[in-house]
């Protein structure tokens, strides 16, 4: 299974980017003639986060649903993705803001989300300071197969991809020798993982841990996406949250850190909705009652 899987995805690679992008939209419009359920529930979160119509709301889930096909088809471009291609394929919306992330003499917790070409970002990260500890924390598939096949592919840059569940140690270690770690920071999070916060207008669970690793590290925090412009990708970058400048214990900044982070995605999504990943249940986990 493991030989055929990377058969499949040299033989996708070979077409390159206008391959990728022309199946990822087939596979987008199977998936969402396929997926009844998932296509209301897209729609529906649509209509009430953004306050569109019904109509608007349907348009944004099916394009929504081509782009998320695209990042899963891209994973075997990310080791043909990257800075070398800055001002044809690659646009940085701040170039000012890109140099100083990457000239940072700090630790570094890059957030981004399940937003455009996300599966990219392991690209970019790869590029970054190869003489420091380059990490992207993920969530393990349940097929070990898969996963490793998963893992292999983000990794192709260099990068080292460490499962979420054996991060703390990893992550900690390589942001002490002032290493960058990326995280996925809009995701759903179990109630013993999860701050509660205003996201899209509704109370979300947070996952806390990229907050609580960054303020162990005393790291600066970027937000960051890659989102689609037709056959080129623009590199987003918000100005960095210092967690060495925050007042209060210990709670009080990993709250301020999460804050800050999903406020980001939110301006994120809100400007490119048609980019995330709406089929997500992100308000699945709820506060205990009375919280």
């Amino acid at each position: 299974m493991s030989k055929l899987l990377h058969a499949l995805a040299r033989r996708l690679a070979a077409g390159g980017f206008d391959a990728v992008a022309r199946h990822g939209d087939r596979l987008g419009a199977l998936l969402w003639h396929c997926l009844p359920g998932r296509r209301r529930q897209a729609a529906q979160a649509i209509a009430r986060h953004l306050g569109v119509t019904q109509q608007e709301a349907e348009r944004i889930a099916r394009e929504s649903f081509a782009h998320n096909a695209r990042s899963f088809l891209e994973l075997v471009l990310v080791d043909r993705f990257g800075l070398e291609q800055t001002g044809t394929r690659l646009i940085i919306d701040n170039p000012e803001l890109f140099a100083r992330l990457y000239g940072s003499q700090r630790p570094v917790v890059a957030a981004t989300a399940h937003l455009g070409a996300w599966e990219f970002m392991a690209s970019l990260l790869g590029q970054w300071r190869p003489d420091h500890p380059r990490m992207v924390v993920v969530r393990r598939n349940g097929n070990r197969t898969l996963n490793d096949f998963i893992f292999a592919m983000r990794g192709a840059q260099g990068v080292q991809v460490v499962d979420h569940r054996n991060a703390v140690f990893t992550v900690l270690k390589g942001l002490k020798r002032n290493g960058c770690a990326g995280f996925l920071v809009d995701h759903n999070c179990r109630r013993d993982e999860a701050i509660f916060l205003p996201f899209l207008g509704e109370t979300a669970a947070v996952n806390m841990g990229p907050a609580l690793l960054a303020v162990r590290a005393e790291a600066e925090v970027w937000p960051a996406f890659l989102v689609r412009e037709c056959d080129r990708y623009r590199l987003l970058i918000d100005e960095p949250l210092d967690t060495a400048t925050l007042d209060g214990d210990r709670a009080d900044k990993v709250e301020a850190v999460a804050r800050f982070y999903t406020e980001a995605v939110e301006r994120a999504v809100r400007a490119h909705p048609e980019q995330w990943f709406w089929m997500h249940k992100r308000w699945k986990t709820r506060p205990k009652q009375g919280d």
